[in-house]
This record gives C-alpha cells, structure tokens and sequence, in this order.
C-alpha cells in the first residue's frame, strides 16, 4: 500500500472488467501496483501518511460556553 496525491484524473485497471476512477487532488492509500503506474505516468506523487493519534490518548471533548 502506498499514500499519494493525484495530480491528474487517473484511471486505475486492476482487471479487465473493473476499474477504479481517481480525481485530481484526492489523497489516498492505495495498492502499491495503482501508485506505481500513476507515478509512472505522472498523475501522482507518493506522500507520507497523515500522523496516527497516540492509542492512548483520550478523545476531546467539545468546549461548551459555560
């Protein structure tokens, strides 16, 4: 798996009867075959993956005005 950013519409042909349409600007994981042949081409950029939060950290509770 790998993390990357499209820079252009890319058209990802896993099989011959699917086929998965990524949009300019998303950024996602995706299978390592799908990064290398749109990087290949040009249409993405592989990036880091967003920080993790610490599993022990406790969820945030909302501010409440009084």
């Amino acid at each position: 798996m790998a993390r990357v950013r499209f820079l252009a519409d890319f058209d990802w042909w896993p099989t011959t009867t699917s086929v998965t349409a990524h949009k300019a600007g998303q950024e996602l994981t995706v299978r390592r075959a799908c990064a290398d042949q749109a990087i290949a081409e040009g249409k993405a950029v592989e990036i880091d993956p967003p920080p993790r939060a610490p599993e022990d950290a406790a969820p945030q509770e909302p501010a409440t005005d009084g």
